[in-house]
């Protein structure tokens, strides 16, 4: 039997990364979001090529997903605990993880953008469209199917790196895993951990598909 107080734990834990993974998605979004459509409008085949800005957030992305994820939450303790007050915690979390999360959400964003017709943009260009409702009425809008993957896929990964936060102090499922599966050697908690991550993702991942589905034009219904 699984004791009442372990149950407990894993529930507080599960709603910590929850907590997490929803206020990362969130914010990396907020700044994902425009850092991809830039990327894709200065690019050379962009709607408004500009190399040198390309070239500064390309390599801005780069460096920052270049960093391993627990060296990157290390590093940025001094910002974090400037930030948030503290280091450690479900709150404190959240600011590595945005910084982590938004320039891969960004490439994702940019990624699902520059797979859209180029024939349709230049017909909306040919109609005097603006490049404003071209990104907003055209691109995302043609997009949005393989920006719904992104989303899923931006939420796998944020729930990666909301576990290894439990090496620091993160706080949620990951800090569970570490304190009673590792230093205390309670490996049926770890387990029971991994399983409620697994579920998690699964669900999400599930939902995502399902959504993809439903708003994918190319389908036969």
């Amino acid at each position: 039997m699984i004791a009442e107080e372990v149950i407990e734990l894993i529930k507080t834990g599960t709603v910590e990364t929850l907590i997490m993974t929803v206020l990362t998605t969130l914010f990396g979004y907020i700044i994902g979001l425009p850092l991809g459509i830039v990327l894709t409008l200065t690019d050379k085949n962009g709607l408004r090529p500009h190399k040198a800005i390309y070239r500064v957030l390309d390599i801005f992305v780069n460096i920052l997903r270049s960093v391993p994820f627990l060296i990157l939450l290390i590093a940025l303790i001094p910002f974090t605990r400037l930030i948030v007050g503290k280091s450690y915690g479900t709150a404190a979390t959240v600011v590595p993880l945005v910084i982590a999360a938004a320039p891969f959400i960004g490439r994702l964003v940019e990624s699902s953008l520059k797979e859209v017709d180029a024939g349709v943009i230049e017909a909306a260009r040919s109609m005097g469209a603006s490049t404003k409702d071209i990104v907003f009425r055209v691109m995302l809008v043609e997009a949005k199917t393989s920006l719904i993957d992104g989303v899923t896929i931006a939420i796998g990964t944020i729930f990666g790196y909301s576990a290894m936060a439990g090496v620091t102090g993160g706080g949620g499922l990951g800090s569970i895993a570490v304190r009673y599966g590792l230093y205390r050697w309670e490996y049926d908690v770890m387990i029971i951990t991994v399983v409620v991550l697994v579920i998690i993702v699964q669900i999400f991942q599930n939902v995502g598909s399902l959504i993809s589905k439903k708003t994918d034009r190319r389908r036969v219904s």
